[in-house]
């Protein structure tokens, strides 16, 4: 059993001593501090992803006078596509992340058999499974964003380096690269496609790793492709497996694309909050995505170890 988790447990404990003088929100913080002191590849994916990246733009910055000389009419397109690329790979990161953490979150517990210590602490079952839930719907996009905001101001002082050390001005690169607007469209988008639109699957796969015996994404996947295969041998036609899959890569009516070729984080997006707020598939999405959870949650009830 998993006993390494004793300052929090500590913590857990003495809550339930003196509960008059604790919040009732504390039981949550700390179990939200658990799962990111037990998963330290939540962060360390994203980090990891962007330090990659900022390497490989560190020795493109070399060629970027002389990009940014060559390509006077195209300027906007030259400066503006790194920042893009690693928008792109904070996106993926993102997915990537919650559907492996999703698929682990509570059947990782019932396999090494700590469940039994945590459920002698005085935290209820809702609050560790919507602990759980948060990491999806919310550590892991801010997490996302802050990291590729943070590397991509620090992409624009690098290229602002390598122009003023060729003797160039970093006046257009400025201008043409909209840093704050870009920051708060990239907010914007990994909150609303990639975060509330797929809430519904991340919710599915939180239910069936407090369900499964082993290979959770089997498990998970396999009613997908049962009724996906259902569906076009009777119909002809792949409807629910679209569905699925525009849910969980986060083709969500937030952003106009009115042009193919415009990134979500282009400074020229005309993004569409009220079309995304106001759609049914929106809110049936995140109804679905509650009883998930108030399924995990009474299953964590009565569910043991593997």
């Amino acid at each position: 059993m998993n006993t390494q988790s004793n300052p929090m447990a500590e913590s857990l404990a003495s809550a339930a001593a003196s509960p008059a003088s604790t919040s009732v929100t504390r039981p949550f913080y700390w179990s939200v501090r658990r799962e990111l002191w037990e998963n330290r590849w939540i962060y360390l994916a994203p980090v990891g992803m962007a330090a990659v990246f900022l390497f490989g733009f560190l020795i493109s910055t070399i060629h970027l006078p002389g990009r940014m000389r060559g390509m006077p009419i195209d300027l906007h397109h030259a400066t503006q596509t790194p920042y893009d690329i690693l928008a792109g790979l904070m996106m993926l990161t993102t997915i990537l992340v919650n559907v492996f953490y999703c698929a682990d979150a509570l059947y990782g517990e019932r396999r090494d058999r700590s469940i039994l210590f945590w459920k002698s602490m005085p935290v209820s079952d809702l609050t560790t499974v919507l602990a759980k839930a948060s990491i999806p719907l919310v550590i892991v996009p801010l997490l996302a964003c802050a990291t590729a905001i943070a590397v991509q101001f620090l992409m624009l002082l690098l290229s602002s380096a390598a122009l003023v050390a060729r003797g160039l001005s970093v006046s257009p690169l400025w201008t043409e690269l909209s840093f704050f607007r870009m920051s708060l469209l990239l907010l914007y988008h990994i909150f609303t496609a990639h975060t509330l639109w797929p809430a519904p699957v991340y919710c599915w796969l939180l239910l069936v790793s407090g369900w499964a015996r082993r290979a959770t994404l089997l498990w998970a996947a396999l009613p997908v492709v049962a009724i996906g295969g259902l569906e076009a041998i009777v119909f002809r036609t792949w409807h629910f497996a679209a569905l699925v899959g525009t849910r969980l890569i986060g083709a969500a009516p937030a952003i106009d694309f009115r042009s193919p070729d415009t990134f979500p984080t282009n400074p020229m997006t005309h993004i569409t909050p009220l079309n995304f707020l106001s759609s049914t598939e929106l809110w049936f999405g995140l109804a679905l995505s509650a009883a998930f959870l108030a399924a995990a949650v009474r299953l964590r009830r009565y569910q043991g170890p593997v």
